[in-house]
């Protein structure tokens, strides 16, 4: 399949249609959409997705997980172009 190593980098993006998801060491963002059609190209992408989420249900399991992650770090900055 794919290389998409979950939670181990900040590097990896797999792009399903137009659905992405995009690799973090404490998160997997997935934004986008996608149609899973009823024919060949529809079951290989319902295969790529399937075997993506059971990787990052793999990896999440395999880590000892606090019962809530904190909120992102969101820092503003000025405008360098103002």
């Amino acid at each position: 399949m794919t290389k998409f190593a979950p939670y181990e980098n900040e590097a990896d993006v797999v792009e399903v249609g137009n659905l992405m998801l995009e690799n973090r060491l404490d998160r997997i963002t997935i934004s986008g959409d996608v149609d899973l059609t009823a024919d060949k190209e529809g079951l290989a992408r319902a295969r790529l997705l399937h075997d993506l989420l059971g990787r990052i249900v793999a990896g999440l399991e395999a880590k000892d997980l606090p019962d809530r992650m904190p909120p992102p770090d969101v820092r503003t900055v000025d405008n360098p172009f103002g």
